[in-house]
């Protein structure tokens, strides 16, 4: 056995195990994830001090860390790609474009989650602390290349998530969301490991580029079936139909700051996910893959937004508002192409901005009111004309009015689903999106359009708003910044366009596929 060892290293062209980890380690490919881990042990750390220190000193040490996260990220754009960790994890453009979405997803939940956490009696410092945890999950699987990384990154997001849902511990709601989140979520790990064990059975490797390989030489029965596993864990990370039970019950029950960062950090996790797995191992299977994600897609739109129709609370009616578009980017990813990949991209960001501006405006409502029924906002307008005009711009963005933000990402994902001939999903997301704008401008219209003696009887004993004493300049800079962003970011959305096309051509899969699909229509 030793001789075999040394002869492994000599034909690999190296003498020594400590030589191939110099050659292989690359640890700067994670250092925005080091600094993420940095901040959650400085805040676990300051939790030991007592609540009142936690109070003090977690909000700076989390802003740190993420800002130099973010920081790092950007010096990474565009960097030579080297493998890390013996081909564990790579920093490429895709990977850096969605671990800076989940970062800037967790500074702005931590925002607006200081007051909330505050009201409600909540330990500040452990709840920043398994947050920083998820982030750091969720960050590390979006460039995970190997089976055994990405298991680690995907349950280390997924039991911070768990913890997270049920962190409310005095609300019976939250620990059956809690509850409900844990036992479907162990199902899918289980399913996902059932997966990726029959793909290290049939090519005898857990590394993504090899097992694809073997299954491009060699597809088997076995491998559609791991395919199926496969497929279903990343579905049930995106919330996409039938997967997608968990997540109205969790939605309602978790507590808000939470649910804003899982519809958006968790999901963009299960995005970079579904491109590694499905793109990077499944080629010798894209046609079955991309008609299961045509179906989930169809499915996805469709319930999504029609349920929503129906819903009486604001973060159920969020949540499956959350499902039908996860459909809408499931277009992009069903393309293939480089415009379809880019598209997903850009929505995910464009989505980060206006889907946590929703959720900034209904926390303040929240603190003000402890409600978070739709008719309960009927007349807002008259007492509260910030949180009014904040959440009306999020939601049109939503539906995908012009000229907002989410206008032009739904604009280059339905372009680049006609251009590569999916018609049938262009068509399902144009009605359902018309269906999704009537269910937006309802609340809207509850906010803006009752008269005085038509308001609810919260809003008529709504406190006078006095924004110098309220005590929470996070979460309005968080709204502020979101809105704005939302408002504007549509008009000036060239460099928007400009990084998510560079997120694309910057990562060799993804180019591969285009090639291959290319070579494909040729054919």
């Amino acid at each position: 056995m030793p001789e075999m060892g040394a002869h492994l290293f000599i034909t690999q062209g190296m003498e020594t195990p400590a030589e191939l980890l110099s050659m292989g380690l690359n640890a700067n490919a994670i250092a925005p994830e080091a600094f993420v881990l940095l901040a959650m042990l400085g805040t676990l750390m300051v939790d030991l001090a007592g609540e009142k220190a936690a109070a003090r000193w977690a909000p700076p040490i989390c802003y740190a860390g993420l800002s130099i996260s973010l920081v790092l990220l950007a010096m990474q754009w565009n960097g030579p790609l080297e493998p890390s960790f013996l081909g564990a994890f790579l920093a490429d453009n895709l990977a850096i474009a969605f671990r800076a979405v989940i970062a800037l997803s967790t500074l702005i939940s931590l925002l607006i989650s200081w007051r909330y956490a505050e009201q409600s009696g909540s330990p500040v410092g452990e709840y920043a602390a398994i947050l920083l945890a998820a982030t750091l999950g969720a960050m590390l699987l979006c460039g995970a290349t190997d089976l055994v990384s990405v298991f680690v990154s995907l349950e280390t997001l997924s039991v911070a998530s768990y913890l997270l849902s049920g962190y409310m511990k005095r609300d019976a709601r939250s620990s059956e969301a809690a509850l409900k989140y844990l036992l479907i979520g162990s199902a899918a790990a289980a399913v996902f490991l059932y997966g990726a064990s029959l793909l290290y059975g049939i090519s005898g490797t857990t590394n993504l580029e090899e097992i694809g390989v073997s299954l491009l030489s060699s597809p088997t029965p076995v491998a559609a079936l791991a395919l199926v596993f496969v497929l279903a864990t990343v579905a049930f990370k995106i919330a996409a139909v039938p997967f997608h039970q968990w997540t109205p019950d969790v939605y309602e029950g978790s507590p808000t700051p939470v649910v804003a960062f899982l519809s958006v950090g968790s999901k963009a996790a299960g995005f970079a996910l579904a491109l590694r797995l499905l793109v990077g191992c499944f080629s010798a299977f894209d046609s079955q893959w991309k008609l299961l994600f045509t179906v989930l897609a169809v499915l996805s739109m469709t319930l999504g937004n029609v349920v929503a129709l129906a819903q009486t609370s604001m973060k159920r009616m969020l949540a499956y508002s959350s499902i039908g578009q996860a459909g809408f980017v499931m277009i992009g990813l069903v393309c293939g192409t480089e415009e379809g990949f880019a598209a997903m991209v850009l929505y995910m960001a464009a989505y980060l901005f206006m889907n946590l501006g929703a959720f900034a405006c209904i926390i303040l409502f929240s603190i003000r009111t402890g409600s978070d029924r739709i008719s309960d906002y009927a007349g807002l307008y008259q007492k509260d004309p910030l949180i009014t005009l904040g959440l009306s711009l999020c939601l049109l963005s939503l539906g995908g009015i012009p000229p907002m933000l989410g206008f032009f990402g739904k604009i280059y994902l339905f372009f680049a689903g006609w251009a590569d001939q999916q018609y049938l999903l262009v068509i399902v997301g144009l009605i359902t999106s018309v269906i999704s704008i009537y269910y937006y401008i309802s609340v809207i219209k509850m906010m803006v359009v009752k008269e005085p003696q038509e308001a609810s009887e919260i809003v008529k004993d709504y406190p006078k708003i006095q924004w110098e004493t309220i005590g929470m300049p996070p979460i309005r800079v968080a709204l502020v910044t979101c809105v704005f962003l939302t408002a504007v970011g549509g008009i000036l959305s060239n460099p928007l366009f400009q990084w998510a096309n560079n997120a694309v051509s910057g990562t060799p899969l993804l180019q591969q596929a285009i090639a291959l699909g290319h070579q494909g229509s040729l054919g």
